[in-house]
């Protein structure tokens, strides 16, 4: 076998094709876009790239064939923060061979223990965690667009090379049909007719001024929690700018207290279901196909994030978003389910929330650590 950096535009093109023998005769499998991929590698597209630096690369057999892919970067502003300099793994993909996956992890081990890091979160995103994260273990059904999805193999892949379970992230699923609890019903109710409380949903010609309440909100809500990196406007910015193509602006929505920002909600209509079928690519025959599927609708959405200040949470305000949002969804008769992906079992709140709302169990996705 033989591993190489990728460095021209065949090794690139070699990169994300190798996934398509992986995956044949999979019915739940969807390729992400290869556009989204690449941007991950771009660094005039990505801002990690500014405090941040990565590298990739291919595995071929004897014959020439790709059958290993693998990354490793170091995000400077989360690396020194832990018990022990940490660096990230991630978009591997490899044959069912111990042998392979080992030479890739290896591979990414040396690239990272050169540069000061004594250990490896993966698969991980070079970027924020809202996309390409976590080891699905639990719950192999069609993902939504940005969730990874991988063979039940891999699993054994990483743990016989030594990784172990750092964390886990649940996906539970909310029928859009399905009324809420009653005490949830009530506490909404009463949130949203509290005098000084009001509700907005995103506006693109106001994106500015959303986007700012959305990084104040997030900044101050998930302070507290360990190696929490405050999120920066050029970061959302270039986030909402990735989503203009879906985007719903009635399924995002604020809550604020007397006009100051409290929570918020983002929703999008699942992409995936218009990508179906792509096999990566976008070419015109695929906008076409794209924009005819956006236009004709899909059953799924997909919350990629929520967020409440410190100071008003435990006050119901998810409660009320939720009840906005079902105000909006259920005249259209359009969506049957909302993902809620992915929350941290380390944040009990949120998968309060989760529970509340009456969702069930959908998947299991785990971040997993080597400590080299």
């Amino acid at each position: 076998m033989t591993i190489t950096s990728v460095s021209t535009s065949k090794q690139a093109r070699q990169f994300l094709d190798m996934v398509n023998p992986i995956y044949k005769g999979d019915p739940n499998w969807i390729r992400p876009l290869d556009q989204d991929i690449e941007a991950v590698f771009d660094k005039r597209k990505n801002p990690f790239f500014t405090h941040g630096q990565c590298e990739r690369w291919i595995l071929a057999d004897d014959n020439g064939h790709i059958i290993g892919r693998i990354a490793a970067f170091i995000n400077e502003k989360k690396a020194w923060q832990y018990e022990v300099p940490t660096g990230g793994i991630g978009f591997f993909e490899c044959i069912n061979d111990q042998h392979a996956a080992d030479i890739l992890f290896e591979q990414a081990k040396a690239w990272l223990q050169g540069r000061g890091m004594q250990a490896a979160d993966g698969p991980i995103n070079f970027g924020e965690n809202d996309s390409f994260w976590g080891l699905l273990v639990e719950g192999f059904t069609p993902p939504s667009y940005g969730m990874n999805y991988h063979p039940p193999y891999y699993h054994d892949l990483f743990l016989n090379y030594g990784f172990e379970k750092a964390y886990e992230q649940i996906t539970n699923h909310l029928s859009a049909r399905k009324p809420f609890p009653e005490r949830f019903t009530k506490i909404a109710g009463w949130v949203a007719s509290k005098p000084g409380y009001t509700f907005e949903h995103f506006s693109r010609k106001n994106a500015g001024k959303f986007v700012k309440d959305l990084m104040e909100i997030y900044n101050d809500g998930w302070q507290g929690f360990e190696n929490f990196v405050p999120i920066k406007e050029e970061t959302l910015m270039e986030s909402f700018k990735k989503m203009e193509a879906i985007m719903d602006e009635k399924l995002i929505w604020f809550a604020y207290v007397n006009g100051e920002p409290a929570s918020f909600v983002v929703v999008i209509p699942d992409a995936n279901q218009m990508i179906r079928g792509f096999n990566g690519k976008l070419g015109l025959i695929e906008k076409l196909r794209f924009v005819y599927r956006r236009w004709k609708g899909v059953n799924r959405m997909r919350a990629i994030v929520m967020g409440t200040k410190t100071a008003y949470q435990k006050h119901g305000l998810e409660s009320a978003l939720f009840i906005k949002l079902k105000e909006y969804v259920l005249p259209l008769n359009r969506y049957e389910e909302m993902e809620l992906s992915w929350v941290g079992d380390f944040n009990d709140k949120m998968l309060s929330i989760h529970h509340a709302t009456g969702a069930t169990f959908g998947k299991r996705h785990l971040t997993m650590r080597k400590v080299f």
